[in-house]
């Protein structure tokens, strides 16, 4: 819902997850240090105030929503995407959304840690207990929604059914608070010495502050991660949700697996050592640098995911994050001994530096080095612990660990290889840019060059994308004036609308791309220099929402795969309805449909036909995809010949610059040939159609698997 509001870009992503985590910090900090004095003066059991805070998370379900398009709204007047005014404004816009829920999901910790103090005084490991429980639920929580939830209902309904289970959480704790009103344990009140005060030995102090380093460290350095995995695992996962959903759920499976096992240990009186869990962890985070090297692992920039590939890569962080599992909770318990102000406090050092982690990755780390070095470089604290407590280990375990710990550095640092490195090894020409969004690679020589964003392919130079240009040009009703592209790719459409002499606006969200134009194109300062043209770094929806221009003609490309989220924001009824605003009268809207899941396309074709009264459908030149045609005023009947003629010189000259055709006509007859007329290739069911609250592209797995 964050990238339909605010683009689909990282720092999105990234703020997201930070202000998630800032929320749960704030909220077990002041849940911890507040609930003692507020069960001593009310005399209320803690639980109820538990149900108090589930109660607003139940609230946030609607209002998020309802901020975001306040939110969106705001910020149409900041600027393109890649100012720094709009990132800082929309991080702000982000926080106001869903900060306020966040903090009241962090207060949980706290107020069921007092709760279950007051049932059972002397417990001193109801953390690492919650801890459990909670990361259980987030496990399912993450896969019921992505696989089943939103397939079935949508966006909107999917909230009211997660709203509906923070309510009935809320009633169910009522009824035990009530259960217990007046004899809330008064010795929860008095019971709150911190570990870190001066009452406490020298090593018992020196010991506090090194739990709160590594707790620290270990959010910061995990959550930073996880979004370098993102970017990293595309070219072996692809960029469908249910990739991040994986790598969310083996992050929080491996978690609560490493969990389970230190609540086991602990109640067999044998819980592994710190020294132990700092080593390993430091050993385990090399791992995926390891694994995610196209010699173990199958990465393809074109085409459909390897499973066994994906579960290596999967696999990969599964040890860290159950040596996290296990860790965390232990250091909290070791630290709080029940108490859930001490808790409340060092949890919330935790989460912030799981706030931090994502904003480092996200604006220094990633536009300046590669996915490979960005995770080398996260490992560097944990490494630190791990040779801090290195002489603490016994002897054997020393040498043993330390040669597995050796081995495992040295190779990532000096022989493993990435996506990004056996490009540059193996492909000719290879360049590679980065920046706050993606990391881009362009390879190839004369025709057969590449795009490659986050490594899966974009586009190829191929005249499937004139055609995307100059076929709603050439329909056009009159002399075209202006024409807007949404998706700048090579930058080859670019050259064909402003071959029509005519002013032309390109929409790309990544920067990168932009400054490859010239890679493609030996010609493309003349275009960029060209007064008529402009490339505007924005996402192609909110430029449409915050300017007033209209249009000819516009031409949507929307990248690659047909079931990332975005393309689903392109194809949706929301869109083409904003969309049609913008075009002038007798303006034509050209979408590009690649091929793929025929259920999809009908999907894409019924969103397209609601929107517009008018829908023509050509496949194309080179025999795969199809051109859709829509506008709001019949599209006339035009014979090749009558659109050869409505086209300037210099725009036949480009729409036969790849062509061994020397006739323009003949060249769009091969198309104009192919028309498939709408009421043959449209679905009757209505419902298969593309929405903002359901994209029906991108989560498919239910309808493929009852078919």
């Amino acid at each position: 819902m964050a990238f339909a509001s605010f683009g689909i870009i990282t720092p999105v992503l990234s703020v997201v997850i930070s202000v998630f985590m800032l929320g749960l910090s704030v909220g077990a900090w002041m849940g911890g240090r507040l609930i003692a004095g507020l069960v001593g003066k009310t005399g209320l059991s803690a639980i109820l105030f538990y149900a108090f805070a589930e109660l607003l998370i139940g609230f946030g379900a609607f209002a998020v929503p309802k901020l975001f398009a306040i939110g969106e709204h705001f910020l149409l007047a900041a600027g393109q995407t890649d100012s720094v005014g709009y990132l800082f404004f929309s991080a702000l816009v982000l926080a106001a959304s869903i900060l306020p829920w966040c903090v009241c999901l962090g207060a949980t910790f706290p107020l069921m840690m007092a709760y279950i103090r007051e049932r059972e005084y002397q417990n001193s490991t109801s953390f690492s207990y919650l801890y459990l429980a909670n990361v259980l639920g987030a496990m399912c929580g993450t896969i019921l929604t992505a696989l089943v939830l939103i397939e079935l209902l949508g966006f909107r309904r999917t909230l009211w059914v997660a709203a509906a289970f923070n309510f009935t959480i809320a009633l169910i704790s009522c009824s035990l608070g009530f259960g217990r009103r007046g004899i809330a344990n008064v010795l929860l009140v008095k019971a709150e010495t911190p570990l870190g005060t001066s009452a406490l030995s020298p090593h018992h102090a020196s010991r506090g502050r090194a739990i709160k380093w590594i707790l620290f460290s270990t959010g910061f350095s995990a959550m930073a991660m996880e979004v370098v995995w993102s970017r990293a695992f595309t070219p072996v996962l692809k960029t469908q949700v249910y990739s991040f959903a994986l790598v969310v759920f083996a992050y929080l499976g491996a978690t609560f697996l490493g969990s389970l096992g230190y609540r086991r240990d602990l109640r067999n009186h044998s819980p592994l050592s710190t020294a132990t869990l700092v080593f390993w962890l430091a050993t385990t985070a090399f791992l995926p640098v390891l694994v995610n090297d196209p010699r173990f692992v199958r990465m393809n920039w074109m085409g459909a995911t390897d499973l066994t590939s994906a579960i290596i890569v999967l696999a990969s962080i599964c040890p860290l994050c159950a040596i996290l599992g296990y860790l965390t909770p232990s250091l909290i318990d070791e630290y709080a001994a029940g108490r859930p102000a001490d808790a409340g406090k060092v949890y919330a050092l935790n989460v912030l530096g799981c706030i931090l982690g994502p904003l480092f990755a996200s604006y220094v780390l990633l536009p300046r080095v590669s996915e490979r070095h960005a995770l080398i470089l996260l490992c560097l604290p944990l490494l630190a612990f791990g040779f801090f407590y290195y002489k603490s280990l016994p002897r054997w375990a020393r040498l043993s660990s330390g040669s597995i710990a050796g081995v495992t550095m040295t190779w990532a640092l000096f022989f493993s290889q990435d996506f990004e490195g056996r490009m540059v090894r193996f492909e000719k020409n290879t360049t590679v840019r980065r920046d706050y969004a993606a990391s881009v690679i362009s390879f190839g020589e004369m025709r057969n060059k590449h795009l490659l964003v986050n490594g899966i392919g974009m586009t190829a130079l191929t005249p499937v994308t004139k055609f995307m240009v100059h076929l709603p040009l050439a329909f056009h009703k009159g002399q075209p004036k202006s024409a807007l592209l949404i998706c700048f790719g090579m930058g080859t459409g670019y050259r064909s609308a402003l071959s029509w002499d005519i002013e032309t606006t390109a929409v790309e969200l990544v920067p990168s791309v932009k400054e490859a134009f010239a890679f493609y194109h030996a010609d493309a300062a003349q275009f960029i220099n060209n007064s008529k043209g402009r490339i505007i770094i924005d996402d192609g929806r909110r430029y449409l929402k915050r300017t007033q221009e209209k249009f000819d003609v516009i031409v949507i490309d929307p990248p690659p795969p047909v079931e990332a989220a975005g393309s689903s924001l392109l194809y949706s009824q929301e869109f083409y309805a904003l969309a049609k605003q913008h075009l002038k009268p007798n303006g034509i809207l050209q979408a590009w449909f690649p091929g793929g899941e025929l259920a999809t396309a009908h999907a894409v074709l019924r969103s397209l036909h609601d929107s517009f009264s008018y829908v023509r459908c050509f496949d194309s030149v080179e025999g795969w995809g199809m051109h859709l045609l829509a506008s709001a005023e019949p599209i006339e009947i035009r014979n090749a010949g009558q659109l050869a003629a409505q086209m300037p010189a210099s725009a036949k000259q480009d729409l036969l610059e790849w062509s061994s055709s020397q006739n323009p006509a003949a060249y769009l007859e091969r198309v104009l040939v192919q028309e498939a007329p709408i009421e043959n290739v449209l679905n009757p069911n209505p419902e298969i159609r593309i929405t903002d609250d359901q994209p029906y592209n991108e989560y498919f797995l239910l309808r493929q698997f009852w078919r």
